[in-house]
């Protein structure tokens, strides 16, 4: 596979399906944030964490390029002209999204119950998770904003939410599993 194709040297490039659209194109920034998302996943992944959460991670990063692959497909172009589908893997859908919320309450029944917003950092795993979480809610926000534009499956859109919830829930477990110190935001008053 040749990785320099020369296609995009004048700032375009094609969706699955053929379609060319300018670098900077709404699909192009939601899945190339979720791109984004996936190398910080990376960095936690390469972490001194718990294997069972590293085995979470590599399916989510699988779950993430899959996402990608469905955003990076144009609604109209889904289907061949033979009726088949063009995307010939398993979508999205609300296994990936029970399979989080799943995780999360598994990881809550181990953590002390919130009470105050959290500051994020306290150990490089945990401040990974926050970034992560970060760049998942703009991934987020940019694919709202693709749906209203033109529909995107809806699942891509509750997937994202979750994954947010799952990485802020996945921050306060390793910051209990590395012994980190969780610090509260507790405002000033005047």
């Amino acid at each position: 596979m040749k990785i320099y194709t020369k296609t995009g040297d004048k700032g375009t490039t094609a969706l699955y399906g053929g379609t060319r659209v300018p670098k900077y194109h709404l699909r192009i920034e939601s899945y190339g944030t979720v791109d984004e998302l996936n190398s910080y996943i990376g960095l936690i992944r390469d972490q001194e964490i718990d294997t069972q959460i590293k085995e979470s991670l590599i399916k989510i990063q699988n779950e993430l390029f899959t996402l990608g692959a469905m955003l990076a497909t144009p609604q109209e172009k889904e289907t061949l002209k033979n009726g088949k589908e063009r995307l010939n893997i398993p979508k999205i859908d609300s296994e990936y999204i029970q399979y989080l919320e799943e995780e999360m309450d598994r990881f809550n029944s181990l953590l002390p119950a919130m009470s105050h917003f959290i500051l994020p950092g306290g150990h490089t795993a945990v401040s990974f998770c926050h970034v992560a979480r970060c760049v998942c809610r703009r991934a987020e926000r940019l694919c709202a904003a693709l749906n209203d534009e033109e529909s995107i499956n809806e699942n891509i859109l509750m997937y994202l939410n979750r994954l947010s919830d799952y990485l802020f829930v996945l921050a306060r477990k390793l910051t209990k599993d590395l012994q980190a110190n969780e610090v509260k935001w507790i405002p000033k008053k005047l």
